[in-house]
């Protein structure tokens, strides 16, 4: 399987609340945030680890070049509007195989995430998304489902349908590239438009419950990010 990491984004936030590392170089528990997600993608066999870096962050390249050497890494250097355009950045890279994509800074418990690798491996679907019951966002994207998991809808409320929201983790398979490119060549934005467009296009996509998932936004979510990653 091919895994994709998405740390193109420009960490204004952190860097306005005093953080002076790149987002994708704060470590957690010693470790760079981007070198974390590699090693885990790597114990989980991937076949390559394809990654998108912002044309503004040296350092950032710099450390994942020095990883290439003990890791199958393909780069992209390039900064981008949005996790949508991202993704199509490394598209190119993607096809042919199935594929898990999060961004830099999503957080998960390092066993939850083999459980969920191994049941996108045995699924027989059009993809399986990662969710939670844990609400920590500024603006979380609610996922619909049925009583089996199907997801249904993508929704920016909630509704009685929603009983989690989307964790950042994205196993698809190779045909929902094409529906990406779609998506650009209408001038689509934002990946949660994208997530829309799957369902719309009636991939069958299951919800797979976590029991947390966070990311890194602020300055102040590193010490949570280090709290939690210390209850395992």
């Amino acid at each position: 399987m091919k895994f994709a990491i998405i740390a193109a984004g420009e960490g204004s936030r952190l860097a306005n609340e005093g953080v002076k590392a790149p987002k994708p170089l704060i470590e957690l528990q010693g470790v760079p945030l981007i070198e974390r997600l590699v090693r885990i993608f790597a114990r989980q066999g991937a076949d390559s680890i394809n990654i998108i870096v912002n044309e503004q962050q040296p350092d950032t390249l710099a450390h994942i070049k020095k990883l290439q050497g003990e890791f199958p890494i393909n780069i992209v250097v390039r900064s981008t509007p949005s996790s949508m355009h991202s993704l199509h950045a490394l598209s190119h890279l993607l096809r042919g195989d199935r594929f898990c994509l999060t961004t830099v800074d999503t957080l998960f418990h390092e066993d939850e995430f083999a459980a969920y690798i191994k049941a996108f491996n045995e699924s027989d679907g059009d993809g399986i998304m990662a969710v939670t019951d844990y609400i920590d966002d500024e603006k979380p994207l609610y996922v619909d489902t049925d009583t089996e998991l199907n997801i249904t809808a993508f929704c920016d409320r909630a509704t009685e349908n929603s009983r989690y929201i989307s964790g950042g983790i994205y196993g698809l398979s190779p045909e929902s590239l094409d529906i990406l490119d779609e998506c650009m060549s209408e001038g689509i934005e934002r990946m949660r438009n994208f997530q829309r467009r799957l369902v719309q296009s009636g991939m069958k996509l299951k919800a797979y419950p976590f029991s947390k998932i966070i990311d890194i936004d602020h300055a102040e979510d590193i010490a949570k990010a280090e709290k939690f990653l210390s209850e395992r």
